[in-house]
């Protein structure tokens, strides 16, 4: 690391003085993709537990579905919303309720650091629930 940013520097140094202005920066690194999972009382005995998930270059982890659940998030991505963020304390949501299933996120997706929780306590509950799968497992009916 330190011979590239001295390279760097010099490659600098040498462009300013021919004349052709300095190199452009190095793009900063971003954290990988990486989030922990967890899914208790979802009613399908492997579905619960604590599963990671990396989808940076590669898909990596243990969670059940991660070649699915990255592509999941790789569509979130592009819509440029955030599917972590809570339901809006304004938001009427129907009162139907869709079971005991909890899960708990955390990690960085997009940058970003993660620390979601999820239930399927009312109707908005179970969308932002359903927005995430398979990141978050189907839960048995």
């Amino acid at each position: 690391m330190l011979r590239r940013l001295l390279l760097a520097s010099l490659a600098t140094a040498s462009a300013g003085a021919a004349g052709l202005g300095p190199l452009p920066p190095l793009p900063l690194l971003t954290p990988p993709d990486t989030l922990t999972v967890t899914v208790a009382e979802n009613g399908n005995p492997r579905a619960n537990g604590t599963f990671e998930l990396n989808c940076d270059d590669r898909t990596e982890g243990n969670h059940p579905a991660r070649e699915n659940a990255c592509k999941r998030l790789d569509q979130l991505a592009e819509t440029g919303t955030d599917p972590f963020a809570p339901v809006p304390a304004d938001r009427l949501c129907t009162q139907v309720y869709g079971g005991p299933a909890v899960a708990h996120i955390t990690g960085t997706w997009q940058g970003r650091t993660v620390d979601a929780r999820f239930s399927r306590a009312d109707g908005c509950e179970i969308d932002r629930w359903e927005n995430l799968e398979p990141v978050l497992p189907l839960v048995r009916a």
